[in-house]
Protein backbone atom coordinates (compact mmCIF):
# COMPACT_ATOMS: atom_id res chain seq x y z
CA UNK A 1 0.00 0.00 0.00
CA UNK A 2 1.39 3.39 -1.00
CA UNK A 3 0.74 6.38 1.16
CA UNK A 4 -0.30 9.62 -0.45
CA UNK A 5 2.24 12.20 0.71
CA UNK A 6 1.65 15.88 0.15
CA UNK A 7 4.46 18.25 1.11
CA UNK A 8 2.95 21.19 2.96
CA UNK A 9 6.04 23.17 3.96
CA UNK A 10 9.53 23.99 2.83
CA UNK A 11 11.86 21.11 3.76
CA UNK A 12 13.75 21.39 7.04
CA UNK A 13 17.53 21.31 6.57
CA UNK A 14 20.36 20.50 8.97
CA UNK A 15 24.10 20.29 8.26
CA UNK A 16 26.29 17.89 10.26
CA UNK A 17 30.09 17.93 10.54
CA UNK A 18 31.96 15.19 12.36
CA UNK A 19 34.25 17.41 14.40
CA UNK A 20 35.85 14.38 16.03
CA UNK A 21 37.63 13.50 12.78
CA UNK A 22 40.48 15.81 13.75
CA UNK A 23 41.54 13.46 16.59
CA UNK A 24 42.59 10.50 14.47
CA UNK A 25 39.66 9.15 12.53
CA UNK A 26 38.03 5.78 13.00
CA UNK A 27 41.13 3.76 13.90
CA UNK A 28 39.31 1.87 16.69
CA UNK A 29 36.23 2.11 18.88
CA UNK A 30 38.18 2.94 22.05
CA UNK A 31 39.67 6.13 20.59
CA UNK A 32 36.78 7.12 18.32
CA UNK A 33 35.80 10.72 18.99
CA UNK A 34 32.03 10.95 18.67
CA UNK A 35 31.76 14.77 18.65
CA UNK A 36 29.56 16.33 15.99
CA UNK A 37 28.54 19.87 15.13
CA UNK A 38 25.04 20.26 13.74
CA UNK A 39 24.18 23.57 12.12
CA UNK A 40 20.61 24.68 11.52
CA UNK A 41 19.96 28.09 9.98
CA UNK A 42 23.34 29.38 11.18
CA UNK A 43 22.98 28.05 14.74
CA UNK A 44 25.50 25.36 15.63
CA UNK A 45 24.67 22.75 18.25
CA UNK A 46 27.64 20.78 19.63
CA UNK A 47 26.50 17.15 19.76
CA UNK A 48 27.97 13.77 20.65
CA UNK A 49 26.83 10.27 21.48
CA UNK A 50 25.27 9.79 24.89
CA UNK A 51 27.92 9.17 27.59
CA UNK A 52 26.76 5.54 27.91
CA UNK A 53 27.82 5.12 24.26
CA UNK A 54 31.22 6.76 24.63
CA UNK A 55 30.12 10.32 23.96
CA UNK A 56 30.76 13.60 25.70
CA UNK A 57 28.65 14.59 28.70
CA UNK A 58 29.09 18.30 27.90
CA UNK A 59 27.47 17.98 24.46
CA UNK A 60 23.85 17.35 23.57
CA UNK A 61 23.09 13.85 22.31
CA UNK A 62 20.54 12.67 19.73
CA UNK A 63 18.42 10.95 22.38
CA UNK A 64 18.05 14.24 24.28
CA UNK A 65 17.15 16.06 21.07
CA UNK A 66 14.55 13.39 20.28
CA UNK A 67 12.88 13.91 23.67
CA UNK A 68 13.20 17.70 23.38
CA UNK A 69 11.59 17.75 19.93
CA UNK A 70 8.58 15.80 21.22
CA UNK A 71 8.32 18.11 24.24
CA UNK A 72 8.59 21.26 22.11
CA UNK A 73 6.06 20.05 19.54
CA UNK A 74 3.54 19.21 22.27
CA UNK A 75 4.09 22.60 23.93
CA UNK A 76 3.82 24.64 20.73
CA UNK A 77 0.76 22.74 19.52
CA UNK A 78 -0.96 23.10 22.91
CA UNK A 79 -0.12 26.81 23.25
CA UNK A 80 -1.47 27.49 19.75
CA UNK A 81 -4.71 25.64 20.53
CA UNK A 82 -5.06 27.47 23.87
CA UNK A 83 -4.57 30.86 22.20
CA UNK A 84 -7.05 29.98 19.46
CA UNK A 85 -9.58 28.97 22.15
CA UNK A 86 -8.87 32.18 24.12
CA UNK A 87 -7.79 30.17 27.18
CA UNK A 88 -5.17 32.17 29.06
CA UNK A 89 -2.06 30.13 29.83
CA UNK A 90 0.56 32.09 31.78
CA UNK A 91 3.21 29.41 32.24
CA UNK A 92 4.35 26.17 30.65
CA UNK A 93 7.35 23.99 31.44
CA UNK A 94 8.08 20.33 30.89
CA UNK A 95 10.49 17.83 32.39
CA UNK A 96 10.28 15.20 29.67
CA UNK A 97 12.01 11.85 29.91
CA UNK A 98 12.71 9.20 27.29
CA UNK A 99 13.81 5.62 27.79
CA UNK A 100 15.83 3.40 25.51
CA UNK A 101 14.91 -0.28 25.56
CA UNK A 102 15.21 -3.41 23.50
CA UNK A 103 12.03 -3.75 21.44
CA UNK A 104 11.70 -6.65 19.00
CA UNK A 105 15.43 -7.26 19.25
CA UNK A 106 16.39 -3.65 18.49
CA UNK A 107 17.59 -0.91 20.81
CA UNK A 108 15.26 2.03 20.34
CA UNK A 109 13.57 4.89 22.11
CA UNK A 110 10.66 2.90 23.53
CA UNK A 111 8.80 5.48 25.61
CA UNK A 112 8.73 9.20 26.13
CA UNK A 113 6.87 10.75 29.03
CA UNK A 114 5.96 14.43 28.74
CA UNK A 115 5.18 16.04 32.09
CA UNK A 116 4.06 19.57 31.34
CA UNK A 117 3.31 21.95 34.19
CA UNK A 118 0.74 24.40 32.90
CA UNK A 119 -0.21 27.57 34.76
CA UNK A 120 -3.51 29.27 34.00
CA UNK A 121 -4.83 32.76 34.61
CA UNK A 122 -7.57 32.88 37.26
CA UNK A 123 -10.94 31.93 35.81
CA UNK A 124 -9.51 29.81 32.99
CA UNK A 125 -11.43 26.55 32.53
CA UNK A 126 -9.04 23.74 33.55
CA UNK A 127 -11.26 21.04 32.02
CA UNK A 128 -11.08 22.74 28.61
CA UNK A 129 -7.31 23.02 29.04
CA UNK A 130 -7.06 19.26 29.73
CA UNK A 131 -9.07 18.61 26.58
CA UNK A 132 -6.65 20.79 24.60
CA UNK A 133 -3.65 18.93 26.06
CA UNK A 134 -5.12 15.71 24.65
CA UNK A 135 -5.98 17.39 21.35
CA UNK A 136 -2.44 18.76 21.06
CA UNK A 137 -1.07 15.28 21.69
CA UNK A 138 -3.08 13.99 18.72
CA UNK A 139 -2.06 16.89 16.48
CA UNK A 140 1.65 17.08 17.30
CA UNK A 141 3.26 16.12 13.99
CA UNK A 142 6.52 15.06 15.62
CA UNK A 143 4.61 12.73 17.94
CA UNK A 144 2.67 11.44 14.94
CA UNK A 145 5.98 10.65 13.20
CA UNK A 146 7.55 8.39 15.82
CA UNK A 147 6.91 4.81 16.86
CA UNK A 148 7.79 5.28 20.54
CA UNK A 149 4.93 5.38 23.01
CA UNK A 150 4.43 9.02 24.03
CA UNK A 151 2.44 9.75 27.19
CA UNK A 152 1.41 13.20 28.38
CA UNK A 153 0.87 13.66 32.11
CA UNK A 154 0.01 17.31 32.71
CA UNK A 155 -0.13 19.10 36.04
CA UNK A 156 -2.39 22.15 35.75
CA UNK A 157 -2.37 24.93 38.30
CA UNK A 158 -3.90 28.38 38.53
CA UNK A 159 -1.84 31.51 39.12
CA UNK A 160 -1.43 32.28 42.83
CA UNK A 161 -2.33 28.67 43.73
CA UNK A 162 0.16 25.87 44.19
CA UNK A 163 -2.25 22.94 44.22
CA UNK A 164 -3.23 21.37 40.89
CA UNK A 165 -6.73 22.14 39.62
Amino acid sequence: MRLAIETVMTPFVAHLDWSGATTGGTRDVATLNRDLDVTIDGHTVPMSAAPDFGGSSVRVNPEQMYVASLSACQALTFLFLAARAHLVVTGYSDDAIGELAMVDGKLRMATVKLRPRITLAPGTDADRVRTLVDKAHGQCFIGNSVSAKVDVEPVITCENHTAPV
